[in-house]
């Protein structure tokens, strides 16, 4: 399974959260995935925004993996190996566009893919 496509699938499964949670997450992943498609957008003229924007997607990876990785965590545990394993490639990934040897694209992809899965898992509640 590739990264896109386990970024879909974590979502939309069965998750133990109330809507509201849910709906603080699409609109964390919402506002930080347009400010990382937006400085991306720019080039080079928008690499200083861009490293903003990527430090606080970091941010929210790992606050995400970091509640996944809890004993406590309701979530099977396949779920959770699935999500923390998104967030060390978006940690690799950002470092590789820091550096510029990578677009954001994948970030991009992977955000917006945690955002179809959000909405989907919302439409069957």
């Amino acid at each position: 399974m590739n990264t896109l496509q386990m970024a879909q699938d974590v979502y939309a499964s069965s998750i133990n959260i109330t809507r509201s949670d849910r709906s603080v997450e699409h609109a964390a992943f919402s506002k930080i995935t347009g400010q990382i498609a937006s400085a991306a957008a720019n080039g080079k003229a928008g690499f200083h925004e861009l490293v903003t924007a990527l430090h606080e997607n970091q941010k929210l990876w790992t606050l995400i993996a970091a509640e996944v990785a809890l004993p406590e965590n309701e979530l099977p545990q396949d779920l959770r190996a699935q999500i923390f394993y998104l967030a060390e490639f978006t940690s690799v990934h950002t470092g590789k566009v820091l550096r510029q040897d990578a677009t954001a694209d994948a970030l991009i992809d992977v955000n917006t893919a945690i955002m179809r899965g959000l909405n989907s898992y919302q439409g069957a509640s």
